[in-house]
C-alpha cells in the first residue's frame, strides 16, 4: 500500500513538473525525441516526460542590436566610422531556432557587409546628406536576408557618422564660411529693403506736396472765379437799376466823364474827351465854382 502511494506521489510530481506555462511575448520551441514538434505561444501546457524537451525559449518583443562603430570607405576614398542601430523582431520561431546559429552575430555581420557595400558607392558629401536613403536600402536589404531565419528587421538607424579629424575641420571652416555669407546676404537685403523703404517715402511724400500744390491752385483759381463773377453781377445790376431808373442824357454823359477821370487816375497828361461830354463837363465845372464860392 504504501509503495502505490510513493508511485502515485513520484507520477503526479512528474505531471507537476513537465507542466510549462508560457508568459506574454513568448514562445517556447519543443523538441519531440530530437526533432522540431511545436511552438507554443502563450498559456498552459503539458510536456510528455522523458520525450518532449523544450529547445528554446524566445522573445516575440522588439529586439535592439547596438553594433560597435564600422570602418567605411566611400567612392571617393574616405574613411570614416559609423555607428549603426537595428531594430528587429522574431517572426517565425521555428527559422529562428533552426535557420541561423547565434543570430545576432550573423546580423552583426550582415550589417556590416551592407554598409560597407552601400557606403562604397557614395561620396562623402551625399553619406553625410542622405541618411533616410542609406537607413531605407539597409532596412530593405537586411530584411530580405534576413527572411529565411525568421526575423523581420523593423527599422535601421545610423547612430553616429564620424569622418576623419582633417575632413571634420574642413567641414567646419566651410560651415563658417557659409554663415558669414548668409550673414552677408541678409545684411546687404536689410540695406536694400530700408533704400527701397526711403525712396518710396520720398516718392509719396513728392506725391503729396504735388497734390497740395494741384488742390491750391484749384482753389485759388476757384476764389478769383468767384470774385470776378460777383463784379460781373454787381455790374450787371448796377446797369439794370440804371436801365429801371430811365436815366437822362445829360445823367448819362455825366457817368460817361466820371468814367474819364477813372481812366486818367491822375497819371494820364492828356486825355480826349468827345464834344458832347465837354458841355457837360464846363457846367460841371460852372457848378463847382459856384459852390466854391
Amino acid at each position: 500500500m504504501e509503495l502505490i502511494i510513493v508511485l502515485l506521489v513520484v507520477i503526479v510530481a512528474i505531471i507537476v513538473s513537465n507542466i510549462r506555462i508560457v508568459p506574454q511575448a513568448q514562445a517556447y520551441v519543443i523538441e519531440r525525441l530530437g526533432a522540431y514538434h511545436a511552438t507554443w505561444g502563450t498559456g498552459i501546457h503539458m510536456m510528455i516526460p522523458f520525450i518532449d524537451r523544450i529547445r528554446g525559449r524566445i522573445s516575440l518583443m522588439e529586439k535592439l542590436s547596438d553594433f560597435e562603430p564600422q570602418d567605411v570607405i566611400t567612392k571617393d576614398n574616405v574613411k570614416m566610422r559609423i555607428d549603426t542601430v537595428v531594430f528587429y523582431q522574431i517572426t517565425d520561431c521555428k527559422l529562428f531556432t533552426y535557420g541561423v546559429e547565434n543570430p545576432s552575430f550573423a546580423i552583426e555581420n550582415l550589417t556590416a557587409t551592407t554598409l560597407r557595400n552601400i557606403i562604397g558607392e557614395l561620396e562623402l558629401d551625399s553619406t553625410l546628406t542622405s541618411r533616410d536613403l542609406i537607413n531605407s536600402r539597409m532596412r530593405t536589404t537586411l530584411d530580405e536576408a534576413t527572411d529565411p531565419w525568421g526575423i523581420k528587421v523593423n527599422r535601421v538607424e545610423l547612430k553616429n557618422i564620424i569622418p576623419p579629424k582633417e575632413i571634420q575641420d574642413a567641414m567646419e571652416k566651410q560651415m563658417k564660411a557659409e554663415r558669414e555669407r548668409r550673414e552677408k546676404i541678409l545684411i546687404a537685403e536689410g540695406t536694400k529693403a530700408a533704400d527701397i523703404l526711403t525712396a518710396e517715402g520720398r516718392k509719396q511724400a513728392m506725391i503729396l506736396d504735388a497734390e497740395a500744390e494741384k488742390e491750391a491752385r484749384i482753389r485759388r483759381a476757384e476764389g478769383e472765379a468767384e470774385a470776378i463773377l460777383k463784379v460781373q453781377n454787381a455790374t450787371a445790376e448796377g446797369i439794370r437799376r440804371i436801365n429801371e431808373a430811365t436815366p437822362s442824357e445829360a445823367m448819362i454823359k455825366l457817368r460817361s466823364l466820371e468814367a474819364f477821370e477813372k481812366v486818367a487816375d491822375g497819371k494820364a497828361t492828356k486825355i480826349i474827351i468827345p464834344s458832347d461830354i465837354q458841355s457837360v463837363a464846363g457846367l460841371v465845372a460852372g457848378i463847382k465854382g459856384i459852390a466854391e464860392e
